[in-house]
Order: structure tokens, then C-alpha cells, then sequence
């Protein structure tokens, strides 16, 4: 789409029914115009949570949609279960979409390796629909811009599957405390910190952020 910048990106996303074939650079179906900043194997898959767009239209008095911000997979929690969100998921946490097979093929494996940073093109969608002047200030102080899953095994996906948590090794580091750690303006002891750096899978640039939190002395 035509983007307020004179530039083209790919940020407004629309729900598919179809099956979509998932590889290690995200849906075969996707796109990103901003490949220097968006896509790539540790931003193949971005998922943000239906509840951001809530507290977004109950803030600001609008009505965007889901998809709006880019993201390029939901979910909606059923039967009791707690949503997705950033204060439920953890760095590292690895879900699977669906059964073992879909339609004869592998389903897909994820893993979250990093939160995803708000940039500007947030403002110029939404700004679209209300003069709020800097909607990704707002949505990255509150810490509910999602995250990128790394693709752990390729396979399908497609609407209303199961969504199935096979690993969780780290369930301190949740994306909330992630994002409180690293906004924050504190200093932190190392114990504190030094579990975060120890993630393996945690991509690098958060662990230089989190490396300068550390209280010397």
C-alpha cells in the first residue's frame, strides 16, 4: 500500500483463511517493504496481541483493527486459557500452531526471540484514522508492540488452530520484564541482569541494551 511518507510498506495486515507455508524468513505469503529493518530470520513472524488494540482504541477513541500495526499472526485465548500477551510469554518460549500434521504437512514451530521496537510507521497508519501526533511513543511506554518469533521447524498454519507451548526454559524473562529492564532508567545489580545475558536465543542487540543496565561498583 501507499504509504504517508512517500515510500511503500507493508504494515497493514488483513486475516487469511487459507493454509500459508511458514520458512525460517517467516510467511511465504508475507511481505516487507523495509527489509532493512523488518523480516529476516530472528523477525520472521511477528505476533502482537488482540488486547493492544483495545486499550489503543479505549486511549485514543478510535476503532483500528486487528493487523493494523503490521503484525502478521494473532490469537485469541478459548476454554479458560490466558491470552498471549507480553506479561504471559517469555523469551525462548517455543508454540506450536496446530496439530503434528496439517493437511499432510508439518504445522509450524516458533520460537520468541526478541519484543519488537514501535518505529514511526505506526504513527503514519494510524494517523490515518486520529491527529494523535505519536501513537508508537505511547504503545512502546506501555510495552505492547508484540514480539518476533525466530522459525524453529517450517511447516503450515492457517485460522482457529490450537496453539500448544512445547518449551518454556526461561520463565523469568517474560516480554513485560524484558521491556521494563530495558526502558528503564535505573541501574540494576548483576544478578539481575546476568540471567538475561545468558539466554542463548535472546538477539543481541537487547542484551547490549540490558549489558548497561548493570550497577558498577
Amino acid at each position: 500500500m501507499p504509504f504517508t511518507r512517500e515510500e511503500m510498506s507493508a504494515i497493514d495486515k488483513h486475516p487469511i483463511d487459507a493454509p500459508v507455508a511458514i520458512n525460517f524468513m517467516g510467511l511465504t505469503t508475507d511481505e516487507q517493504a523495509d527489509r532493512k529493518h523488518h523480516g529476516g530470520p530472528l523477525k520472521a513472524v511477528h505476533q502482537l496481541a488482540p488486547a493492544t488494540y483495545d486499550k489503543i482504541n479505549a486511549e485514543f477513541g478510535l476503532k483500528v483493527h486487528v493487523g493494523t500495526l503490521g503484525e502478521n499472526l494473532t490469537t485469541e485465548a478459548v476454554n479458560g486459557l490466558p491470552e498471549m500477551t507480553e506479561a504471559t510469554v517469555c523469551i525462548g518460549d517455543v508454540f506450536q500452531y496446530g496439530e503434528d500434521k496439517i493437511n499432510g504437512e508439518d504445522s509450524v514451530q516458533l520460537r520468541i526471540v526478541q519484543p519488537r521496537r514501535p518505529c514511526y510507521k505506526i504513527n503514519d497508519q494510524i494517523g490515518q484514522f486520529t491527529k494523535v501526533p505519536n501513537i508508537a511513543s505511547w504503545v512502546s511506554k506501555q510495552g505492547i508492540s508484540g514480539w518476533y518469533f525466530q522459525v524453529v521447524r517450517d511447516g503450515m498454519i492457517n485460522a482457529d488452530l490450537p496453539v500448544y507451548l512445547i518449551e518454556r526454559p526461561y520463565p523469568f524473562a517474560t516480554l513485560e520484564t524484558l521491556w521494563q529492564l530495558s526502558n528503564s532508567k535505573e541501574k540494576f545489580d548483576a544478578e539481575v541482569i546476568e540471567p538475561w545475558l545468558e539466554i542463548e536465543c535472546l538477539e543481541d542487540s537487547w542484551k547490549k541494551v540490558l549489558a548497561k543496565k548493570i550497577r558498577k561498583g
